[in-house]
């Protein structure tokens, strides 16, 4: 018993290694929070782009509002996830970083215990050793739900602004990345009473973050490697 279950521990470990090496370069077929929202009945819509399809501003607004350290950190906003085991409050924003956010939405489910935490540690640390800053960065930005039953941003764009994530301004691009704290509640079309609230917030960091040298590396319409 104790070396079938010794050969499968390594059989599934091999068998992850194996897909998030593929997944630097293809896409995943589909999530579990992507097949949960067409379960639930809230559809589910998607299409994925490659990065330089994405606008610099969708780049830089979700940076600006989920992640502004993202381009220098290794995965871990340890300071925000600190505040975040010291705070009463059930949740500070920002403890979770954009890579965090990959790794649970692309490998894992919705949740909050302890042991969806522990494997989102490992594959946030994977990504970051397999993949590049930019293909995190892409991922992100077509496999997180931007509404109900919307999945990356240009199915967002399409939604919202009858066009392709390419010509996104940057209100347009602010007033979606608003949204993402919980894009089932608050709507980008008509903009909620909260977005309209956060969305210059978020213009403003955008401004703040522009010149940065690593930032400006991550607005570049390479592809990522």
């Amino acid at each position: 018993m104790y070396r079938k279950l010794r050969k499968l521990l390594i059989i599934l470990f091999v068998a992850q290694l194996v897909y998030i090496i593929i997944l630097r370069w293809i896409d995943p077929p589909i999530t579990i929070t992507q097949l949960s929202s067409w379960i639930e009945g809230n559809g589910l819509k998607r299409d994925y782009i490659p990065f330089e399809d994405m606008s610099p501003n969708i780049r830089l607004a979700v940076m600006a509002s989920e992640d502004q350290l993202f381009p220098d950190h290794n995965g871990f906003d340890l300071k925000s996830i600190q505040k975040a085991l010291e705070s009463k409050k059930k949740r500070v924003r920002g403890a979770s970083t954009i890579s965090q956010q990959v790794a649970k939405n692309v490998f894992l489910w919705q949740g909050r215990s302890w042991l969806r935490k522990g494997l989102e540690v490992y594959f946030t640390f994977m990504i970051e050793l397999v993949w590049s800053k930019q293909r995190i960065l892409e991922m992100y930005l077509n496999v997180s739900e931007m509404g109900k039953g919307i999945f990356g941003i240009e199915a967002a764009a399409q939604r919202n602004f009858k066009k392709s994530a390419k010509k996104l301004t940057r209100i347009e691009a602010a007033m979606i990345a608003a949204c993402l704290p919980n894009p089932k509640k608050y709507s980008v079309q008509p903009p909620s009473n909260y977005i309209n609230r956060r969305y210059p917030w978020i213009l403003n960091q955008m401004r703040n973050l522009e010149g940065d040298e690593d930032v400006e590396n991550l607005l570049e319409v390479t592809k990522p490697l």
